[in-house]
């Protein structure tokens, strides 16, 4: 049972990322953020694509990865990526710090050793940053999305109202410009 939910919902989140690259291919300028559970996903637009565009999206997209287009189902700006590169680089800064007040038989950081260190740990976030994103891409291809839809099928695409969240990326994105649409997708699936 938990096997099949999980399953659903990587299937899902497979889906909702070959969704935004037809979106993608047929639009240029938008933003777009989802989440998948076991019943579909919700997609948030941020730009000028209509309902129809995002339907067509993702019909294309489930056609197309039936079709055995399953690496669709990886996207680079995932939040598997974002998570893996945000704790690498944490780590890699951390590790280097720690290590020179060890080094050091400090206690405490202080504003000399911070300054000294701060090259270092540049670097080791650099590098961090370097081996994150193809970690995340190969974390999320394995672990977090399933390219394979098998008995899936799309119940329901519509349209929904923004929750706060959507509103509140809405702003942090534009500045509350008035001209930018942001519009909430609820897709369902089943099987």
């Amino acid at each position: 049972m938990l096997s099949e939910t999980i399953s659903r919902i990587r299937r899902n989140h497979g889906l909702e990322h070959a969704t935004i690259h037809m979106l993608t291919q047929h639009h240029g300028e938008f933003s777009a953020q989802g989440n998948s559970d076991h019943r579909g996903f919700s997609l948030n637009v941020y730009g000028d694509v209509s309902e129809a565009h995002v339907k067509k999206a993702v019909q294309e997209a489930f056609t197309r990865m039936k079709g055995g287009e399953h690496q669709l189902a990886v996207h680079p700006n995932c939040g598997t990526v974002l998570l893996t590169t945000a704790t690498l680089a944490t780590l890699a800064g951390q590790a280097v710090f720690g290590l020179e007040l060890k080094r050091s038989g400090r206690q405490k950081m202080d504003l000399y050793t911070l300054i000294n260190t701060l090259p270092t740990a540049i670097l080791a976030v650099v590098a961090a940053l370097i081996v994150s994103r193809p970690l995340g891409i190969y974390l999320q291809a394995t672990y977090t999305v399933e390219g394979d839809l098998g008995q899936m099928e799309i119940r329901s695409v519509r349209q929904v109202n923004p929750s706060p969240v959507t509103r509140l990326f809405r702003l942090l994105l534009t500045g509350n410009n008035p001209n930018l649409q942001a519009r909430s997708y609820r897709i369902e699936t089943v099987g």
